[in-house]
């Protein structure tokens, strides 16, 4: 024994790469983890007598990083893996904060399907002063200037001794305040979220896991093959809806909103549906959902990236199929169908800044006119609402409302500013929903004539802390879900605005979207046969068709509908595929 020396032990025991694991952990926690702080100390309060449990939860999360980095460091590669973790996790940390978002599956898809502009609008000085002074520069110092001992790969024997230690002092945080923990467990997953980086990297595993787990295949699975055409009329369906981008129900003057920013829709013949909620809250998800036959509950990207969606099904059935886009793509949606990119001058003669809106009805005309002979759907892809620059997405004679944030960094302008800037967006699309219907409405004498705008998702404002959008669903505030939907109906089509009018109120969703494509271009399927009682107005139709008489409508919806999803009781489907 009396060769034993407690810091020759120490210095086995505590190895240069373990001490490293163990800073980087401390400086994650104290410099990335602003925003899980932030809502801790909303939680447990210092002075509400419960900053034991709060001092616990900080300690506990701590070890969790600090045993996951033990776990995926060994060796050489711990120098690139620990400067990526580092600069990663300044990156996520920062939005966290500022924008309150949590990078879950779905911010994962986000990021990599972000285009070069989108990307581009997120970045601030303040975010590269923070990125680079708390991720770069240590991310370097690993690099480059760590000594090489850091990085021997330590004994196995030693790498689980310390394993051990810290599941007992997570066991040690947890026991005093067992209660506090299982109550911080059941009720405060969002708080939980914003660990970082332990719920990112969590989320990637998961991203992985379902984008890898399915075996790529060519075969396209066929939807809604039953489907026939029952339409005996002369005219062609001419329709073209307008997919809008991040767009909130509650921002529009039709809807109730103090600030007009509705003054040339007021002036159309439109219902304005007030219960739509969206399938997704981005447009990753969103848009490839509404489309999809599956609905929310059973959408995954997987499924849908493998079937057939509403778009194929009206191509199969002679209707010619135009998708325009002014984001940054169509999702996969239109990957089988005539698609133009109009975020680009080389297609878009309306630009300035940037390319706008209503130059995606520029050559519209000759389109029609090649295909006169078919019905026809041109699907419109906003660039709306698209944040935080909200301030670009409208031209300078739209600035109405002021005082606007020039500022991509909405934590430099006042909620005012916000509100202004996104506000005129929504004012600029209520001009070009108009001039869709005024394109519309010169084709009314030779087209059955309609057009149908629907929001992909909502947007955060600072609620609840809360900016941007792609919360997860099961925690998403309404403002992220509860999305504008707008009909307008020409002189020639099956319906009336009249006869649509009392459901405006009906509880709606994407889900509907599918079957309101099908029964808009008169096409019968099983998969919305419920439907046809209401949705074939034309009488000789219904006679042929051994349909029983028209409903007599309500003069207004019952305040509780019993409205549910297609994929459980299609007997009580609602009535947007009245459109």
């Amino acid at each position: 024994m009396k060769n034993f020396s407690m810091p020759a032990v120490l210095r086995h025991v505590f190895t240069p790469q373990i001490l490293l694991i163990w800073g980087v952990s401390l400086w994650l926690m104290i410099f990335d983890n602003r925003a899980l702080v932030s809502h801790l100390t909303q939680l447990y309060p210092l002075q509400g007598g419960q900053s034991g449990l709060l001092l616990s939860l900080l300690l506990f999360f701590t070890l969790v990083t600090a045993l996951w980095l033990l776990i995926i460091s060994h060796g050489r590669s711990a120098r690139w893996l620990l400067a990526f973790i580092l600069f990663s996790s300044a990156l996520a940390g920062f939005y966290m904060q500022e924008f309150g978002v949590i990078i879950d599956t779905v911010m994962l898809d986000n990021l990599l399907q972000t285009d070069r502009k989108e990307a581009i609008g997120l970045f601030s000085w303040d975010m590269l002063l923070t990125v680079t002074l708390v991720g770069i520069l240590p991310a370097l110092w690993i690099l480059f200037k760590a000594p090489e001992s850091y990085f021997v790969r330590d004994k196995l024997r030693i790498r689980g001794l310390h394993g051990l230690l810290l599941l007992v002092a997570m066991v040690a945080c947890v026991w005093p305040y067992s209660a506090g923990y299982a109550s911080f467990i059941r009720e405060h997953k969002l708080a939980r979220m914003y660990a970082n980086p332990s719920f990112m990297h969590y989320s990637l595993v998961k991203w992985a896991n379902q984008h890898l787990s399915i075996p790529e295949s060519s075969a396209l699975e066929q939807v809604a093959m039953d489907t026939q055409r029952v339409d005996t009329g002369e005219k062609h369906e001419l329709v073209i809806m307008v997919v809008g981008e991040t767009a909130r129900y509650d921002r529009f003057s039709l809807n109730g909103y103090h600030k007009l920013t509705n003054p040339r829709l007021q002036q159309e013949n439109v219902v304005s549906f007030q219960q739509v909620s969206s399938c997704g809250t981005s447009t990753g998800v969103s848009v490839p959902c509404m489309f999809s036959v599956l609905g929310r509950t059973q959408y995954s990207a997987q499924k849908a990236k493998h079937m057939e969606n509403a778009l194929d099904v009206l191509k199969e059935h002679h209707v010619s199929v135009l998708w325009r886009d002014n984001n940054s793509d169509s999702k996969g949606v239109a990957t089988r169908m005539a698609y133009e990119d109009y975020q680009s001058p080389a297609h878009n003669k309306v630009c300035d800044t940037e390319c706008r809106d209503v130059g995606m009805l520029g050559g519209l005309d000759e389109y029609i006119q090649a295909h006169h002979n078919q019905d026809i759907l041109i699907v419109l892809h906003q660039m709306g609402n698209h944040g935080p620059e909200y301030y670009r997405r409208y031209p300078k004679p739209f600035e109405q409302f002021t005082p606007v944030c020039h500022s991509s960094d909405l934590s430099k302008c006042s909620q005012a500013e916000i509100d202004n800037a996104y506000d005129n967006a929504i004012l600029y699309t209520d001009y070009f929903l108009s001039e869709v219907i005024q394109f519309l409405k010169k084709y009314d004498p030779s087209h059955e004539t309609a057009m149908l705008y629907v929001a992909d998702h909502g947007e955060s404002l600072g609620e609840h802390g809360l900016y941007l959008h792609a919360a997860p669903y099961m925690i998403a505030p309404k403002e992220q879900t509860h999305v504008p939907a707008i009909l307008w109906l020409g002189q020639q089509f099956d319906y009336s605005i009249k006869q649509v009018q009392p459901y405006k109120n009906y509880p709606l969703s994407h889900d509907d979207l599918f079957c309101t494509l099908l029964t808009a271009y008169e096409l019968k399927s099983e998969t919305c046969q419920s439907h046809y009682g209401w949705l074939i107005a034309n009488r000789e139709v219904r006679a042929a068709l051994k349909l029983p008489p028209l409903p007599v409508l309500p003069e207004e919806a019952p305040a509780t509908p019993a409205v549910v999803s297609r994929n459980h009781d299609r007997s009580n489907r609602n009535t947007m595929r009245h459109a």
